[in-house]
């Protein structure tokens, strides 16, 4: 029996053998409505509540596992993008965006505000929009400055945060919150 809740995530206690926070027998495979997702990749669980190792030859791996190989196994340089945090918000160029839609279009390459949210519509995230249709050098009809400038300096970051990692973002339809 596994040790953590495959719905949650929530380590056992030593002689706990259901999960405290959601009622499930421990090493039991998450209910069918439920959809686990990691919190540093976005990935979503396979049925089975685990996901595939990133090392190889580990085979599949619960979420506090596969978190913790996101040690060896980073997505991009996140202490990079706290370096531009603002408070809830992160700073590129002149423009301000919600730390947490930068950090998943930056990991995805989607620009999705997740489950129940709504973005906020401003040029950072115009270029986001623009950026996952089209790349960085395209010219756009009816294209503003703003915009243009929040791209170049949207690609600027992109390029930063990916230089450690051999990481890019997951094919749509792979992710969390992807349609």
């Amino acid at each position: 029996m596994s040790a953590v809740c495959l719905q949650c995530g929530i380590a056992a206690r030593a002689s706990a053998s259901f999960c405290r926070r959601c009622g499930l027998v421990y090493g039991a495979p998450p209910r069918a409505y439920m959809e686990p997702t990691c919190p540093v990749c976005y990935q979503l669980a396979g049925s089975d509540g685990r996901f595939e190792s990133l090392s190889p030859g580990q085979g599949r791996v619960d979420l506090v596992r596969h978190r913790d190989e996101h040690e060896q196994h980073p997505v991009g340089d996140d202490e990079y993008l706290e370096s531009l945090r603002q408070g809830d918000d992160v700073c590129i160029g002149r423009w301000r965006a919600p730390h947490d839609v930068v950090r998943r279009y930056l990991v995805l390459g989607v620009v999705d505000a997740g489950r129940g949210r709504s973005v906020r519509h401003d040029a950072l995230l115009t270029a986001m929009a623009q950026l996952a249709r089209w790349n960085a050098e395209t010219s756009i009809i009816g294209d503003q400055q703003a915009w243009a400038e929040a791209r170049a300096a949207l690609a600027r970051v992109m390029e930063r945060y990916h230089v450690r990692t051999a990481f890019r973002p997951r094919p749509i339809g792979s992710v969390a919150g992807a349609r």
